[in-house]
């Protein structure tokens, strides 16, 4: 018997026999919570995974067509769980549960929308902001079925950034709700391409076509178009450290098949799964997670529409609802085990997961410490899949995000494009030559220096610093632009972040490069206090923080300037922007 089969029937033998109050008193529950984490349910370990990944790529495919019909075959013939393909919930109780037959007729009637009415054709680009409503994902298969290309945008975007969006995209149509479609309009003379405006509301609004009233009108019988494999599917807009926001094009195949690496390895997601991704729709990471992954493996995309992420309603949520796995934000995580997580029970859920930016060992720690729950840190971009992972049954090692995945090569190279040895810092890169993985952005749309920027050599450099060790665990070091010279020395935020978070009077914090006319540059730490700290003496409070970093980690990496705020600017998706403090510490100067 193989030890995975063992572990399996293990883990099955005790909970059928064990008394759970009685383990519970022996500590045992915990770790049998623990325990379940640990035991992949589509792969048998790390070396496996990687030795038995093998996608075939056709020369056409379409992901509503190819995957999302044959899960609509499976469940017509009784061969897929009783489980929805998406389950949305909001604050007011309002609930959705759509079958994948479901999904496939409502999506097949915008699809009809898309092409008979609004005259879009194969290729036509579409520019979608809607919050987490169940449209959004109508909106996503549609695209598909039609060969349009689908633009998402996050509704926090100004007038000025849905302007840039427009004109560089040259989108056709434009699909909103009724609070940002005042904001397009401002914008619409100036954008000659749009021919269509789509609206998501119970009322009408001059100059624009309601969605459902048009969906209530058209039919349900489409057939999909045959997309090849490279056609363009999607274009996210990202920003960089300079110039304006690039058009990051993915194909068909890129993620339609690529993130089967993150579904059926990194999530370890089957049809019996309810996920929760609480990613903002605006975010490559939501078609990462809230799409294409899942349905991949035909499980149950969970969605509970929140105006704001509130700890208490995300707790209650997870232990009404039988989740059983869960990816979120490092931002969020730290917000969560402030809380008071012993009112929940977490009966459901088995998988923690969290991608976006790196996650504090210590945030880590205490999770486990109140769910017994480990949380798997996962590393990618928009212009990628998962890059690397921590998967299922490899040792966590806190701090690091895992080791490369199926699919990629993924190594540290210096500034000629050569692999530096073990332990030494370099730029993290993807092997690109002889073969470039299929799962790689097409490129940056009308932009080719750009895109030439991103390759050195046998790479492509995704932007950040890092290290392997002699285990081939990867670790982060911090964005190539953040990394703080000061004095000759080499320092990257995340470790003097990680040692800040330590300190019990600090929630979060958020490291940069101030400028010094002695040092050139030093280490300013921006930190947000923890409540029961908020009216200690700030000076006094400042000295014992540096002398805590001091103690935790070399004692030149200790922030020399410190300064106290009440929040830490975010990313829609709760990724800390050190750009914009960056930008307020050297103002109008360059750093070099």
């Amino acid at each position: 018997m193989s030890l995975y089969v063992l572990r399996k029937t293990l883990f099955k033998h005790c909970l059928k026999y064990a008394n759970k109050n009685e383990m519970y008193e022996r500590g045992y529950w915990l770790q049998m919570c623990r325990f379940k984490t640990s035991v992949p349910k589509n792969f048998c370990d790390y070396e496996s995974m990687r030795w038995d990944y093998n996608i075939h790529i056709p020369q056409q495919f379409n992901f509503a067509k190819d995957v999302l019909e044959q899960w609509e075959t499976k469940e017509k013939n009784g061969q897929r769980s009783s489980l929805p393909a998406l389950w949305w919930v909001n604050d007011s109780g309002e609930e959705v549960r759509w079958s994948f037959e479901e999904l496939g007729f409502h999506s097949r009637k915008l699809a009809n929308v898309l092409h008979q009415v609004c005259s879009l054709e194969r290729g036509d680009r579409v520019f979608l902001i809607l919050p987490r409503v169940p449209e959004w994902w109508l909106v996503n298969v549609a695209c598909l079925r039609t060969g349009t290309v689908l633009i998402p945008g996050t509704s926090q975007l100004t007038a000025r950034d849905i302007r840039h969006r427009l004109q560089s995209s040259g989108a056709k149509c434009v699909i909103t709700d009724e609070t940002l479609a005042p904001l397009l309009d401002t914008v619409a003379s100036e954008c000659p391409s749009i021919s269509t405006k789509l609206l998501l509301s119970r009322r009408a609004m001059h100059g624009w076509g309601n969605l459902t009233e048009l969906m209530g009108r058209v039919s349900d019988d489409h057939v999909c178009v045959d997309t090849m494999s490279e056609e363009a599917m999607t274009i996210f807009f990202t920003s960089g450290t300079t110039g304006s926001p690039k058009m990051t094009q993915q194909s068909h195949c890129s993620y339609g098949l690529g993130l089967t690496v993150n579904g059926r390895y990194w999530l370890d997601l089957t049809e019996q799964d309810v996920f929760w991704n609480t990613s903002d729709t605006g975010w490559a990471k939501s078609a990462w997670s809230s799409v294409f992954a899942p349905w991949i493996q035909g499980a149950c995309v969970f969605v509970h529409h929140m105006p704001r992420f509130e700890t208490n309603t995300v707790l209650k949520t997870l232990s009404s609802y039988p989740i059983t796995t869960f990816c979120t934000a490092p931002t969020a995580y730290r917000m969560l085990v402030q809380d008071d997580i012993s009112r929940y029970t977490f009966q459901a859920l088995e998988h923690c997961l969290c991608a976006g930016e790196p996650i504090n060992p210590e945030v880590m720690w205490k999770w486990r410490e109140l769910t017994g729950l480990d949380i798997y840190e996962g590393y990618g971009q928009t212009e990628t899949v998962l890059i690397a992972g921590t998967f299922k049954g490899m040792k966590i090692k806190p701090g690091s995000f895992g080791k490369a995945s199926p699919g990629y090569d993924v190594q540290v190279v210096d500034e000629d494009g050569s692999v530096v040895p073990q332990g030494q810092e370099g730029d993290l890169g993807i092997r690109v030559k002889p073969d470039r993985p299929f799962s790689l952005f097409t490129e940056y749309t009308g932009e080719p220096e750009r895109t030439a920027e991103c390759f050195r050599g046998d790479f492509y450099l995704t932007g950040d610093r890092g290290m392997m060790d002699e285990e081939g665990y990867l670790w982060f070091i911090g964005r190539a632009d953040d990394v703080i010279l000061s004095a000759g020395y080499r320092i990257g935020p995340f470790e003097v972040e990680n040692a800040l978070i330590e300190h019990p009077a600090v929630a979060e914090s958020a490291v940069v490069s101030s400028p010094d006319p002695v040092r050139g540059e030093v280490v300013k730490a921006f930190v947000v206090l923890t409540a029961d700290f908020k009216f200690r003496d700030h000076k006094e409070l400042i000295q014992e923080l540096q002398t805590h970093v001091k103690t935790v980690t070399a004692p030149y990496k200790y922030p020399r300037k410190i300064e106290f705020v009440d929040h830490l600017p975010k990313t829609v998706s709760g990724k800390i922007r050190r750009v914009e403090l960056r930008k307020k510490e050297w103002g109008q100067k360059t750093k070099s």
